[in-house]
C-alpha cells in the first residue's frame, strides 16, 4: 500500500509544470531521469558535469554553490546544476563531456538548444560575471559615430554589421552570429549614413576591427551576408594575430583561443639566434596561406615557461628550431605531428608544404616516448612507455590495468604503495598484468589522461578496448574491478538505477 501511495505521489508531482530535483546548497541535483525535465523547468541552466575524486572539481564546488545561492536569491531566471559524470556516464557522453569539469549553459529549454561551453575563471565572481553577460542583447545598436568609436577603442575586437534593412534577413544573421560568438568579441549594428561614411562602407556589409595585424578585416562574402554560419567563420578567422606568441608576458591572444582552434602549428626557435627574425617572417607568411584553419603559434624556447610545454611534448632545445603541429580535435587529447626530418630548414616553403600534408591526411601521428628501460617487466608492477605500450597493454591474451601517472601529482604518490601491492597479488598471473606509465613523457594512441591519476584497463581479447576505473582506490577496490572483467561498476549503475525505481 505504502509504494502504492508512493507511485501516486510521484505521478501527481510530475504531472505539474515541472518534477521535483533535489538541490544541494542551491545547486540542482540532475541525472539522466531528470535531465530533460531540467531543461523544461528551467530555460536559462548551467551544467557542471563533474567527478567526485577530480581535485580541480572539489576546488570548484564552493564557489558554485556561491554563484548558485546568488542566481537563485535574485530571481535572473537563471540557475545552476550538476551532474556527476563519473556515476551518469551515458548523460555525459550524449553532451560530449571528456574532462572534469566541463560546464555548459544550455538555453530555450529544451535539449535541441546548443549548449555553449563556460570557459571562464573558476571563482564565483567569474560565473555571475559570465552569466549576466549571458543575459543581455549580444548586439549593440549603434546610432552615432562617436559610440561606434568608443566600442572600437575599449575592445581588443570588435565587430561591426552595416545593414540598411535592420529586419533584414542579413541583420538576423549578424545577431544570430553574435549570440553564438565568443564574449570576448564585441558586437554592434548599424543602419545611419554617419557611421557608413566614417567607416567608408558604400554598400552593407561586415567590418572586424582589431588592434594587431593590419587592424581592419572586412568579410568579403557578400553572397553569403545571410549565413550565420559563414559570418563566424569570418570573426574565427580574423579575431586573432597571424601568428600568436606564447611567453613571460601577456599573449597576443587569449589562452582559450588555443582551444577555439582545433589545429595548431608550432614553431619552436630561440628568439636570441641571428636568424630568428627571418624564420618568424617566413613563418607568419605560411600563416596567410591558413588562415582561419590552423593556428600559427610562436615558441620561443629561451623563455622559461615555455619549457614546460616542450617537456609537455619531448622536444628538447638542442633540436630547434622545428615545428610541431598539435590537433585538439578530442577534448583532453592532444596529437602530435612532427616533420620526416626535425632538420628540415624553416622556410616560407617548408612550411607550408608540412602542413599541406596534415591538412591532406598524409602525416601520421607522432607519440612521444622514453626508452624501454631494460628492467620494465622485471618487478610486480610492469613500466610502460610510449614505445612498448602497444605491445602489452593491447596484447589480447592479458587484461592489463595501467596506472596513468604524473611524477609531481601528490594523489598519484599517495596511491603508489597499494598500487606496488596490486603489482604483488597477480605477480604470478599470466593474463593479468599491472602496469603505470608516466604520461608526462610517454604518449600512446589509445590513451586519454585529463586527470591524474588516471587508471585504464585494457581487458583481454577486446581489440583496444579501455575501461575507465572510477571506483574506490583501494586494494579491495581494484581487485574486485579485476576479477569482475571492468563490469563491476556496470552492474552497480544497474542496481542504483533498480533502487531508484
Amino acid at each position: 500500500m505504502f509504494l502504492k501511495l508512493l507511485f501516486l505521489c510521484a505521478l501527481i508531482v510530475t504531472s505539474g509544470r515541472s518534477a521535483l530535483i533535489a538541490e544541494e546548497e542551491g545547486v540542482l541535483v540532475l541525472k539522466k531521469s531528470n535531465f530533460d525535465e531540467a531543461l523544461r523547468a528551467h530555460p536559462n541552466l548551467l551544467v557542471e558535469f563533474y567527478a567526485p575524486w577530480c581535485g580541480h572539481c572539489k576546488a570548484l564546488a564552493p564557489e558554485y554553490a556561491r554563484a548558485a545561492g546568488v542566481l537563485k536569491a535574485e530571481r535572473s531566471g537563471f540557475r545552476l546544476g550538476k551532474v556527476d559524470a563519473s556515476a551518469e556516464t551515458e548523460l555525459a557522453k550524449e553532451h560530449g563531456v571528456e574532462g572534469y569539469p566541463t560546464i555548459k549553459l544550455f538555453r530555450g529549454g529544451g535539449k535541441k538548444s546548443s549548449p555553449r561551453e563556460y570557459s571562464y575563471g573558476r571563482r564565483a565572481e567569474d560565473i555571475l560575471e559570465w552569466i549576466r553577460r549571458r543575459s543581455g542583447l549580444s548586439v549593440d545598436a549603434l546610432t552615432e559615430v562617436v559610440q561606434a568609436e568608443r566600442m572600437i577603442a575599449d575592445n581588443e575586437v570588435a565587430v561591426v554589421g552595416f545593414f540598411r534593412d535592420a529586419r533584414s534577413d542579413r541583420a538576423a544573421a549578424f545577431a544570430e552570429a553574435a549570440e553564438a560568438a565568443d564574449d570576448d568579441v564585441a558586437f554592434g549594428m548599424t543602419s545611419e549614413d554617419a557611421l557608413y561614411s566614417r567607416f567608408q562602407m558604400t554598400e552593407d556589409g561586415v567590418v572586424l576591427f582589431k588592434k594587431f595585424d593590419e587592424g581592419r578585416s572586412a568579410f568579403d562574402g557578400r553572397g553569403e551576408l545571410s549565413s550565420a554560419a559563414a559570418l563566424l567563420a569570418f570573426v574565427k578567422a580574423n579575431r586573432f594575430p597571424l601568428v600568436v606568441t606564447l611567453n613571460d608576458g601577456p599573449t597576443d591572444a587569449p589562452p582559450k583561443a588555443l582551444r577555439e582552434f582545433k589545429d595548431h602549428v608550432l614553431l619552436f626557435a630561440s628568439g636570441t639566434a641571428p636568424d630568428f627574425q627571418d624564420k618568424v617572417a617566413a613563418f607568419r607568411k605560411a600563416a596567410e596561406v591558413f588562415r582561419g584553419r590552423i593556428l600559427f603559434v610562436l615558441m620561443d624556447v629561451d623563455v622559461e615557461t615555455n619549457q614546460h610545454i616542450m617537456e609537455f611534448m619531448g622536444l628538447e632545445k638542442e633540436r630547434c628550431p622545428t615545428l610541431r603541429l598539435l590537433n585538439l580535435e578530442v577534448e583532453a587529447k592532444v596529437t602530435q605531428f612532427k616533420p620526416d626530418d626535425d632538420e628540415t630548414i624553416i622556410t616560407t616553403e617548408s612550411i607550408v608544404h608540412f602542413c599541406t600534408l596534415y591538412v591532406q591526411g598524409k602525416l601520421e601521428p607522432h607519440f612521444k616516448s622514453q626508452e624501454v628501460p631494460d628492467d620494465w617487466d622485471k618487478n610486480p608492477v610492469r613500466v610502460l612507455v610510449g614505445k612498448n605500450f602497444k605491445e602489452v597493454a593491447l596484447d589480447p591474451t592479458k587484461s592489463v590495468f595501467v596506472k596513468m601517472y604524473a611524477p609531481w601529482c601528490g594523489y598519484c604518490k599517495r596511491l603508489a604503495p597499494v598500487w606496488e601491492q596490486l603489482g604483488e597479488r597477480y605477480k604470478d598471473r599470466q593474463d593479468v598484468v599491472v602496469a603505470k606509465m608516466d604520461v608526462t613523457a610517454n604518449a600512446a594512441e589509445h590513451v586519454h589522461v585529463h586527470s591524474f591519476p588516471a587508471l585504464k584497463l585494457f581487458p583481454a581479447g577486446d581489440g583496444g578496448k579501455v575501461i575507465d576505473y572510477t571506483g574506490e582506490r583501494t586494494l579491495e577496490g581494484f581487485v574486485r574491478f579485476l576479477e569482475s572483467g571492468g563490469r563491476e561498476e556496470e552492474e552497480e549503475e544497474e542496481e542504483d538505477a533498480r533502487d531508484e525505481l
